[in-house]
C-alpha cells in the first residue's frame, strides 16, 4: 500500500478520555472533558490551553484529579463539550460555540467524591479515579505563559482508586483489561475498546519493573 503526504489539521490518532476534575484557590470545582494526556510511570502529562479554568486552577493550586470514564459514560462526558467554567466565556472559545456552566457535574448528571490527597473531587461514576499534583507546567516551545499559551503539566500520582469490578480477580493492584473498557477519542470522535488481538510480550514482564 502507498502512502500519500497529508497535512491534518490535528494528529488525534487516538488517546484516552479523561473528565480533569480541579479546584480554585477558592475551593470552586470545575471539571472538563479532556483527551491530551499520557502516562510516563507514576506521572501524568496533560497538555491544555492556558485560556481554560482547568489551565488557571492548576496554576493556582496544583492539584487535580484525572478520572477516567468507560465506554458507558459517553454521554455523559459529551453533555461537558463546549462547557467553561470560566466567567466571561474567552472570546475564543465563545466564537465556537462555548458556553459557561457553574456546575459541570450536575450539568452531565454526575457526583464527587472527596479526595484523599488532593481538594479535587473524584467522579464516583468514573471506574478509576487518579488524584495527583502538579510537579512543573512548561509552555510548548517556551511559549510566554497566558491565555494563548499551551501548558504541558506534569503531574504526579498520589492515589489510585477504581471500581471493584475492574479489578483483576485475586490480585490487590492489577486492572483486568478484558474487564477495563476505557472511553477513546481518535479524531474528535468517540470509540471505545475491541477484544484483544493477541497477548503481547510486554505482559511477561512483571509491573514492578515499571516502578
Amino acid at each position: 500500500m502507498q502512502h500519500t503526504r497529508i497535512d491534518p489539521a490535528i494528529l488525534y490518532f487516538g488517546t484516552p478520555v479523561v473528565l480533569l476534575s480541579t479546584v480554585d484557590e477558592d475551593g470552586v470545582t470545575n471539571t472538563a472533558p479532556m483527551s491530551s494526556v499520557f502516562w510516563l510511570g507514576h506521572t501524568a502529562v496533560l497538555g491544555m490551553g492556558g485560556r481554560s479554568q482547568t489551565a488557571r486552577n492548576l496554576l493556582a493550586t496544583g492539584e487535580c484529579v484525572i478520572n477516567l470514564p468507560s465506554a458507558t459514560l459517553v454521554s455523559a462526558v459529551d453533555a461537558l463539550a463546549l462547557t467553561t467554567g470560566r466567567d466571561p466565556v474567552p472570546v475564543g472559545k465563545e466564537r465556537v460555540g462555548y458556553r459557561h456552566v457553574s456546575d459541570k457535574l450536575a450539568a452531565a448528571g454526575l457526583h464527587g467524591l472527596p479526595g484523599d490527597t488532593v481538594r479535587a473531587v473524584r467522579i464516583s461514576e468514573c471506574p478509576v479515579n487518579l488524584e495527583a499534583h502538579v510537579v512543573d507546567a512548561p509552555t510548548l516551545a517556551d511559549q510566554d505563559p497566558g491565555d494563548d499559551a499551551t501548558f504541558l503539566f506534569e503531574a504526579a500520582v498520589s492515589r489510585v482508586h477504581v471500581h471493584e469490578d475492574i479489578r483483576a480477580v485475586g490480585t490487590a493492584d492489577r486492572i483486568d483489561p478484558d474487564r477495563w473498557r476505557p472511553l477513546i477519542m481518535a479524531f474528535q470522535r468517540f470509540y471505545g475498546l475491541a477484544d484483544e488481538l493477541r497477548p503481547s510480550k510486554l505482559a511477561t514482564i512483571d509491573e514492578e519493573w515499571y516502578r
